[in-house]
């Protein structure tokens, strides 16, 4: 039995705690957040006197030390923003408490993400006893656990991966992004890079891109972008010789996009404005639509998997392993998007594998070097069935 908290009040952190509610392994639940009103609407729309709510900042280790001495919790479910990552895993070294997010760090300051300043953290997780699981959204999170279910199952050697994410839902705005704006915009905006043969291979923003077909949808115009699972990927399954992620974006998105970085409403550097300092971006997050906001009016489905090919007994083979999730159905269970709803099922997924001994091991680890079998085996369960498609046309 296992008692948690969770960090972070949005469309994710939503989802997690309706899931986690369901899920009898956890006794005590307690969510919290800078603002605990919101915490208060989650834990009233849950019912049942399930889920205990406090005020948090989680950019003070302090602050965030304190209410774990407090709670107790088993383990920290981290779905706040990416930036508070390390004052998260910091407060949980300090208390005592097991660790999983969704997504890696990036500082404030500079629109680059990478896992080695989580990563760095490994030793000392592991002279406590303690475990971190990093990435287990959907991607990075299921798409990674995708990549290890083939590895264990279908091949011998996997050659070549990529990972493709469609959105073809219609929420009727003009503009607006399915999760955190701020993070979202800084994450497209920045240049691309894939792995190939040993070396990563950088592009422009959005510069390489190409039609695929998608279970369900059709053909959607897919973008080339970076990702971070890519980086873990390569380096626990070491015979990939490429690896690369694909997005799809409308076209009225990508010209809404074009025009917020050619007016500077995209910079992260602070500016003066009447005597206030304020950075643009985030000023833009405050005027756009909360993508929690966006599940009332949300139509259509998600599809997000691995297109994977390499060995099998020395013959070569493809495989595409694939999730789609209905807009509808996951507003209906939650209050939330489809997008909002494929992270926070597997964040809540994941500490449930901890609560049961399932995932375990002293020290940070990605998701995929668990053993996927079980995550798997309760994924469809919990509302993301998965598809498998074997020796067919990848289109990649």
């Amino acid at each position: 039995m296992c008692r948690v908290l969770i960090i972070g009040a949005g469309g994710v952190g939503t989802v997690v705690a309706h899931k986690v509610a369901k899920n009898k392994v956890f006794t005590d639940i307690m969510l919290a957040s800078r603002t605990k009103s919101k915490c208060d609407e989650i834990a009233a729309a849950v019912g049942g006197n399930r889920i205990q709510t406090a005020q948090v900042d989680a950019d003070h280790v302090e602050e965030l030390t304190g209410l774990m001495r407090s709670f107790k919790p088993d383990i920290v479910i981290n779905v706040a923003l990416p930036y508070q990552d390390l004052t998260i895993m910091e407060a949980c070294l300090e208390a005592g408490v097991n660790y999983l997010d969704t997504a890696n760090y990036e500082p404030k300051d500079e629109a680059h993400f990478e896992y080695s300043w989580q990563w760095a953290y490994h030793e000392r997780f592991k002279e406590k006893g303690l475990t971190a699981i990093l990435g287990c959204g959907f991607d990075p999170g299921v798409s990674a656990i995708f990549t290890a279910y083939a590895a264990k199952h279908h091949f011998d050697e996997i050659q070549y991966l990529d990972i493709v994410d469609c959105n073809a839902g219609n929420h009727g705005m003009a503009f607006a992004t399915n999760f955190n704006p701020e993070i979202n915009i800084r994450e497209i905006t920045q240049n691309g890079r894939f792995y190939e043969n040993g070396q990563w291979v950088k592009t422009g923003p959005l510069e390489i891109h190409k039609t695929l077909t998608y279970p369900n949808i059709g053909e959607r115009e897919s973008y080339l972008l970076y990702h971070e699972e890519l980086e873990s990927l390569v380096k626990n399954f070491p015979t990939i010789k490429r690896a690369r992620f694909w997005m799809t974006f409308g076209q009225e998105y990508l010209t809404h996009l074009r025009v917020i970085q050619n007016i500077g409403m995209a910079r992260i550097d602070e500016v003066e404005f009447n005597g206030v300092k304020i950075v643009p971006l985030q000023f833009l997050k405050a005027v756009l639509p909360d993508p929690k906001s966006l599940g009332h009016n949300y139509h259509g489905e998600t599809s997000i998997g691995c297109r994977i090919k390499g060995l099998k007994d020395g013959k070569e083979h493809t495989y595409y392993i694939y999730n789609n999730c209905d807009h509808e159905a996951a507003f209906k269970e939650t209050g939330t998007q489809a997008v909002s709803y494929t992270t926070g099922v597997p964040a809540a997924l994941g500490a449930a594998m901890f609560a049961k001994g399932l995932w375990k091991g002293a020290g940070v680890y990605n998701v995929e070097q668990f053993d996927p079998d079980p995550f798997l085996a309760e994924l469809g369960e919990q509302g993301l069935p998965w598809v498998e498609k074997f020796d067919i046309d990848l289109e990649v």
